[in-house]
């Protein structure tokens, strides 16, 4: 399954993500997230397939319209983990419409002290 995870502001938000690359067997991992996210690093010898850099300064419309065209092209199935412990609703919500327009299915994963979780 391919890895959907988006990379915004909250202190310690980026930690589920690492940790979501860390432990999960992911096909492909496609990271979202503005000029400031191009700084995620994580120590795994997994390989981030793809960053796609996104101006989460838009209006919401806006915001799921430029999700939505640059995903497009880039999923294999149809449906994919999403970590949206990061970020705000504004994005989520833009980031799932554009996910459920193209249509793609979703389920979201996080990361517990028990493993990694569907929910």
């Amino acid at each position: 399954m391919e890895l959907i995870a988006l990379l915004s502001s909250g202190q310690g938000t980026w930690a589920q993500v690492s940790g979501l690359i860390k432990y999960g067997e992911w096909d492909k991992i496609i990271l979202l997230g503005d000029e400031f996210s191009t700084q995620f690093q994580t120590a795994e010898k997994k390989e981030i397939t793809e960053f796609i850099k996104i101006d989460l300064k838009k209006k919401l419309k806006d915001l799921r319209d430029e999700f939505q065209q640059k995903l497009k092209s880039k999923l294999d199935g149809t449906e994919v983990a999403l970590s949206i412990a990061s970020g705000d609703g504004k994005e989520h919500m833009a980031l799932i419409s554009a996910l459920i327009n193209l249509p793609i299915g979703i389920r979201f994963a996080a990361l517990t002290k028990e493993g990694i979780v569907d929910l």
